[in-house]
């Protein structure tokens, strides 16, 4: 799987050790590293920053005209994988299916999110019509509870795989660089800003030999996550996971 680091990664040089030679994941809410990550990066990808522009509008409807334009000056370049499709965080089905019919840079560049508090049946839909989904945490399936986010992720990609167990299309994990998530299912991508938001929290790097520097942190830790992989196909048990998510709910 291609394990994205979310940025930015401050200062520069931490970035630099970050993702040289690896793969960035850029906010529209914050993209002052984008032409560093497009230059040093293997590839990258643009979120929407739907969260950060909802909290700013609250109910109000949010205009995507100025990320369309920004999409459109990124589209072309070699190393962009995709770009997510604005969604509405808490949302319904109409909602967001009224941002993917106006979405104007096709299904090739543009990946649309199912939010895991949505319908199973959105989720099988937008597998059989684009060629990747992000799935995105919220509710009672928050990612802040991995176990719980696992086990309805099992229960509802075991409609979209083959034969052979794997998914039909290729399934991005927003915010899933956990590999207490990402090693029991079978994603072809996640991001997560774990590299940005603990290389500077001098409390939680303590012994003799905990590195000082921003830019050793940042080495290790993106070592530590690319050190897993997720799984190749779906270890689906209907009993246990869905007495896993049960018991989880309960907790």
């Amino acid at each position: 799987m291609i394990h994205y680091h979310g940025g930015p990664i401050t200062p520069d040089p931490c970035a630099m050790k970050a993702w040289k030679g690896r793969h960035a994941f850029i906010s529209f809410a914050n993209a002052s590293q984008l032409n560093l990550a497009s230059e040093i990066c293997q590839s990258f990808a643009l979120d929407n920053g739907a969260f950060t522009a909802w909290k700013a509008a609250g109910k109000n409807k949010i205009d995507w005209s100025d990320y369309y334009a920004f999409v459109e000056r990124w589209k072309n370049h070699p190393g962009l994988d995709f770009a997510i499709i604005p969604d509405v965080i808490d949302g319904g089905a109409e909602e967001n299916d009224a941002l993917l019919a106006e979405w104007p840079h096709g299904s090739f560049v543009g990946v649309p999110v199912w939010h895991m508090n949505e319908s199973d049946d959105r989720f099988i839909r937008l597998c059989n019509e684009y060629p990747r989904v992000a799935i995105g945490s919220c509710g009672e399936y928050d990612v802040k509870s991995p176990l719980k986010a696992v086990a309805r992720l099992k229960d509802i990609i075991r409609h979209v795989v083959d034969e052979h167990g794997q998914p039909i299309t290729k399934l991005h994990g927003l915010r899933m660089l956990n590999p207490t998530i990402f090693t029991r299912l079978p994603l072809a991508s996640a991001d997560s800003t774990n590299v940005a938001r603990n290389i500077g929290i001098d409390s939680a790097w303590k012994g003799t030999y905990s590195p000082q520097s921003k830019e050793t942190r940042a080495s290790i830790l993106v070592e530590r996550i690319e050190s897993f992989n997720s799984m190749s196909c779906l270890n689906y048990c209907e009993k246990r996971d869905r007495f896993s998510m049960q018991l989880q709910m309960e907790i």
